[in-house]
C-alpha cells in the first residue's frame, strides 16, 4: 500500500534516527501524529511547545542524535520559536515539522495562517515548504541530513491537505552521515610554528570546537607548559581530568583563567569563538584555529588563522613545535586557579542563611558520577559552571548562546526521557520555573523522574546585580513566590522546602533517593552577588552609587545585608 506524504515524513525521519517527537495535537497535524502512532517514534505530548522544543535540544545535544518537534498551524508552531533558538544555537540536530493551513488558502488571510519560513529561516539549517506529495522523501532527508550535519534546527513546513496526498513517485530517500576531519597544510602551520616556538606565557583558550580532540589539546598543553582556560560551552569537553586546566575568563569565570588569558604573550584560540572583546589580552599574538573559516577574526583581530579541525591541528603542531621547557607560567595559573575555586567556594555556614554555592557544592557531592545537569540562565548557571563538576560521562547544559529563560527543567526533561536509568538534575532560578511551571504535570503525566532543585531567592537576581552594577536601584526584580515544594505536592510531584543550611545535606539526600519526579524548593540568600574574576573601578563606583541610592531610599538593612554577604567573610 501506498504511503502518504505524512506516512512518508515519519519513515524518512526514523529511518534517520529519530526516537522521538515532542508536541502538541492539533487539527492540522492529525495525519501526521495518526503516522507516528503506527511508528517506532515515540510521541511526547508536552503542555507547552515551548518546552517541546527545550526538550528535543536537549536530548539531541546528549545524545547527538536527530530529536523531531511537530506543530499544529499559526500558534501552534509559533510556540516552538524560543525553545528551537536555543537548540539551533546549541548545535543540535533537531527537525520540526510545522504543520500549515491548506495550500489552496495560503495567502488569502485565512484564520491561523503564519508565514512560518520567513519565521524560522533565523534560526535553522534548512527550512523549506512541501507543496506537492513529489518532494516530501527528499525534503525530509534533506532535512534530516541537514540537521545532523550542519549541528542545528530543520524545518519543514507541510500544508495539512498535502499530509494526506500519495506521490506518484516510489522513490525513497535517506538522510546520510558523516565524518570528516579538515587537516591544515604545513604551509598554514608555519607563521603559528613560528609564534610558538619563541615560547614565553602561552595559553590555549578552548571553545566548543574542541569537542572531539580532548586528548590531543591537552597533549599540545603538556608540550607548550600551556595553561587550558576554556569557554563554559566546552567545560564537558576539556575540565574534567585535565593538570592544565585553569577554568573560564569573562563575566562568569575565575581569576585563574582570567588572568592566564589577560596576561599571556600568546592565545591559541581552538574551537573558540569567545564573544566578550573585553576580556583578550592586550598585546598578545593570537592565533585562532577553527574548522569554519567564517569563524577566523570574528569576535577579535587575529594574528595567524589556521581553518582546520582541532584534533587535527593539535596533533600536526605537536609534531612541529618545539617543546616549551618553562614552567613559570603554568604553575602560576595552576596556583590561582587553585586560590580562585577555594575563594569562590568560602565558608559561609550559619546553620541559617544557604548560599547558592554551597547547595550547588552540596548537589555535585551528593549526585551521580554520571549525572546530566542543566541550568537557568542567570546566576544559577554560574554557580553551575563553577561548581558542578563535568566528568567523562558526567555532562552539564545550559542556553549559553541564546541565553533565555526557562531553560533548565525543559530541556532536562529531554535528557531524562533518552537517559531514562541516569540522574538527571535540572538546578532552575525561581523565575524560570515559573516561567514555564505547566509541563510540571507532564514529568508526572509521563513518570519521568527528573530532580528539580529552586534556588528560590525571590527575586530575577541576575537582572538585580546588572541593575546595582550599572549604579541604579534594583527595579521590578522582586518576586512574590508560593512554597514550589507545595505547589509540586499538589501537581502530584515529590517536593519539599528547606530553609536551613542544616538541613540541607539531608533534605538533598532525600529529594535524589525518590524514584519519581521530585523538586527542591531552596530558600537561598537573596544578597549573594556573582563575583567576577576581576572587580573594575567603574564597577565599584557604580555599586557604591547603588549603595547611597539605597541608603537615601531608607534600604540601609538590605546595604549591611550585601556588605556581610559578599565582603566581610571574604
Amino acid at each position: 500500500m501506498s504511503k502518504n506524504v505524512a506516512e512518508i515524513l515519519v519513515h524518512t525521519l526514523q529511518n534517520a534516527g529519530a526516537k522521538r517527537c515532542y508536541g502538541v495535537v492539533g487539527d492540522s497535524l492529525n495525519h501526521f501524529t495518526d503516522a507516528l502512532r503506527k511508528s517506532e517514534i515515540e510521541w511526547v505530548g508536552v503542555r507547552h511547545e515551548e518546552v517541546g522544543g527545550f526538550a528535543a535540544g536537549g536530548e539531541a545535544y546528549m545524545t547527538g542524535e536527530l530529536a523531531l518537534c511537530a506543530g499544529s498551524c499559526g500558534p501552534g508552531s509559533l510556540h516552538f520559536v524560543n525553545g528551537l533558538f536555543d537548540a539551533h544555537r546549541n548545535n543540535a540536530p533537531v527537525v520540526l515539522i510545522a504543520s500549515h493551513i491548506a495550500l489552496g488558502e495560503i495567502g488569502s488571510q485565512f484564520p491561523q495562517e503564519v508565514d512560518q519560513t520567513d519565521i524560522f529561516k533565523q534560526c535553522s539549517v534548512f527550512c523549506e515548504t512541501i507543496v506537492s506529495p513529489e518532494q516530501a522523501s527528499r525534503m525530509a532527508a534533506m532535512a534530516a541530513q541537514a540537521a545532523l550535519a550542519k549541528r542545528g534546527v530543520a524545518v519543514l513546513v507541510v500544508p495539512g491537505d498535502v499530509m494526506t496526498q500519495t506521490p506518484q513517485s516510489k522513490l525513497d530517500f535517506q538522510a546520510h552521515t558523516f565524518d570528516y576531519s579538515i587537516r591544515p597544510g604545513a604551509e598554514a602551520l608555519v607563521p603559528a610554528v613560528r609564534e610558538l616556538n619563541k615560547g614565553g606565557k602561552i595559553t590555549i583558550f578552548a571553545g566548543a570546537g574542541c569537542e572531539n580532540a580532548r586528548e590531543q589539546v591537552i597533549a599540545l598543553a603538556e608540550r607548550l607548559n600551556a595553561p587550558i582556560a576554556w569557554t563554559s560551552r566546552a567545560k564537558n569537553y576539556i575540565e574534567y581530568d585535565n593538570p592544565y586546566q585553569v577554568g573560564m575568563t569573562g563575566v562568569y569565570g575565575l581569576e585563574g583563567g582570567y588572568h592566564a588569558v589577560a596576561e599571556c604573550d600568546t592565545l591559541l584560540l581552538l574551537g573558540c569563538s569567545f564573544a566578550f572583546a573585553q576580556f583578550y589580552p592586550d598585546g598578545a599574538k593570537i592565533i585562532q584555529v577553527d574548522h569554519d573559516p567564517g569563524q577566523i577574526g570574528k569576535r577579535y583581530p587575529v594574528d595567524v588563522g589556521i581553518v582546520g579541525s582541532v584534533a587535527e591541528t593539535c596533533e600536526a603542531f605537536h609534531q612541529t613545535v618545539k617543546p616549551n621547557e618553562h614552567t613559570g607560567w603554568l604553575e602560576k595559573c595552576l596556583k590561582r586557579y587553585k586560590k580562585s575555586l577555594e575563594k569562590s567556594a568560602h565558608d559561609t555556614k550559619s546553620n541559617t542563611t544557604i548560599h547558592p554555592q554551597e547547595l550547588t557544592l552540596a548537589i555535585d557531592r551528593l549526585s551521580d558520577e554520571d549525572a546530566f545537569f542543566t541550568a537557568d540562565t542567570g546566576s544559577v548557571n554560574v554557580w553551575m559552571l563553577r561548581h558542578i563538576h563535568a566528568g567523562a560521562e558526567r555532562k552539564t547544559l545550559s542556553s549559553l548562546q541564546h541565553g533565555t529563560m526557562a531553560n533548565a527543567y525543559p530541556q532536562a526533561l529531554g535528557i531524562q526521557i533518552a537517559y531514562p536509568e541516569r540522574q538527571v538534575i535540572a538546578l532552575c532560578g525561581d523565575g524560570g520555573l515559573s516561567m514555564l511551571m505547566g509541563d510540571l504535570l507532564t514529568l508526572v503525566q509521563r513518570k519521568i523522574p527528573l530532580k528539580i532543585a529552586v534556588y528560590n531567592n525571590q527575586s530575577l537576581s541576575f537582572v538585580e546585580l546588572e541593575q546595582k552594577v550599572e549604579g541604579m536601584l534594583d527595579a521590578y526584580t522582586e518576586l512574590e513566590n508560593p512554597d514550589f515544594g507545595e505547589v509540586a505536592s499538589a501537581a502530584g510531584l515529590w517536593g519539599k522546602r528547606v530553609e536551613r543550611e542544616d538541613e540541607l545535606e539531608s533534605a538533598i539526600t532525600e529529594w535524589l533517593a525518590q524514584p519519581g519526579p521530585a523538586l527542591l524548593d531552596v530558600m537561598t540568600n537573596p544578597m549573594e552577588l556573582v563575583m567576577p574574576p576581576k572587580v573594575e573601578a567603574g564597577q565599584i563606583g557604580a555599586t557604591a552609587l547603588y549603595s547611597a541610592k539605597a541608603v537615601l531610599s531608607g534600604r540601609m538593612d538590605e546595604v549591611v545585608h550585601l556588605v556581610k554577604s559578599n565582603f566581610l567573610k571574604r
